[in-house]
């Protein structure tokens, strides 16, 4: 600060001493309230102050306060994201693949991974960010955004509520049991309701991951379910055509590896070749749901019902999800490897063949 300016201020300060004294004298016992909707910053809060500007701004909290007045002023979505502590990593995204404009046309709603969220993808700090292939950084980003603002109030009470992104072919599924319990896909709302210029920031605890193939060609990609595959191919059209279409619910595929096709009876793939094809066809159809549910949102001893028609039971323990299928007695399949993301649905690997009956 320069010595004009040094004098400016103490001449500032001394005029608003002296103006504001009989209210000083007449007060000097009291306390200030910190939330009197004054306007006014209690020390310590956190605030910081943009010189030349005339406001305070909260870091983290989507909104500046002109002091005097106690009105907000909401900044836009890469403001709030590159003043936010724990998005540094999404604001070197966003630097990365070059969509600033993209996230501040406003009437959005953004789904911000945290920094612990792009960690646990993969990316060891800001610059393993900043050197990501650009494509695949857009892919990602863009499959984190809504064309429309929606708040978690509302967000329908439901069990799978699709939203398309702004990814084209990608759509997202949201899971709320309540204001404090909202999942998209396999993350979770962790501070939601963020307010940026006419758009909305929930910030989630994973990066989601968008899709490349359908359900069909990501488990014939898969060498440990090459009899998935083969059984697939074997039912015909019933089956082949549900794992292969697109549609707004999308499926849940429950995928046997090849040990678990094997412990059923299936030695190899001329075994499967040579089963009956209704037989076959009504067995698949019971690994498969017709909705995208990830594993976070099974619910403890839940009955659901699959495409086959029969009911299989969903169990949850310390994190871990079994499925019971009616004619397994108490053998549960375990579900070794959850989430794995198609464009028309989700894949869970198990290591038993689910029994109708």
């Amino acid at each position: 600060m320069n010595k004009s300016i040094k004098t400016y201020f103490r001449q500032s300060m001394f005029l608003f001493i002296f103006a504001a004294s009989p209210f000083l004298f007449s007060c000097s016992n009291e306390t200030p309230d910190p939330d009197n909707g004054s306007g006014t910053t209690p020390p310590g809060s956190g605030t910081s102050t943009t010189p030349g500007s005339g406001t305070s701004t909260t870091p983290g909290s989507g909104t500046s306060t002109n002091p005097g007045t106690g009105t907000a002023v909401v900044v836009s979505t890469t403001a709030y994201i590159g003043q936010t502590s724990n998005l540094n990593f999404l604001e070197a995204a966003i630097a990365r693949a070059g969509l600033a404009s993209e996230f501040d046309k406003g009437n959005l709603t953004v789904f911000a991974p945290s920094d612990d969220a792009f960690k646990a993808a993969g990316y060891a700090n800001e610059a393993a960010v900043s050197a990501a292939p650009v494509a695949d950084l857009q892919r990602i980003l863009k499959y984190h955004i809504l064309n429309s603002r929606i708040d978690q109030s509302a967000i329908p009470t439901a069990v799978n509520t699709v939203y398309q992104t702004d990814l084209a072919d990608n759509q997202i599924s949201v899971y709320k049991t309540s204001m404090s319990d909202i999942s998209v896909n396999d993350a979770k709302i962790i501070q939601g309701d963020n307010p940026t210029t006419n758009s909305v920031v929930h910030i989630i605890n994973k990066v989601l991951a968008p899709a490349t193939v359908n359900i069909t060609s990501l488990v014939k990609s898969n060498s440990n379910l090459s009899l998935l595959a083969a059984a697939i191919d074997r039912a015909g059209s019933s089956v082949q055509d549900a794992l292969n279409k697109s549609t707004q619910n999308g499926y849940t595929v429950f995928a046997p590896t090849n040990d678990a096709f094997k412990t059923a009876g299936y030695a190899d793939e001329a075994a499967i070749k040579a089963a009956d094809q209704k037989k076959l066809a009504d067995l698949l159809l019971y690994h498969v749901l017709n909705y995208r549910a990830y594993a976070q949102t099974f619910q403890n001893g839940a009955d659901i019902v699959t495409a086959q028609g029969a009911s299989i039971r969903t169990n949850v323990s310390s994190g871990k999800v079994t499925i019971l299928g009616k004619g397994n007695g108490n053998n549960a399949a375990n579900v070794t490897q959850p989430d794995m993301v198609a464009s028309n649905g989700v894949v869970h690997i198990i290591d038993r063949v689910l029994l109708a009956q």
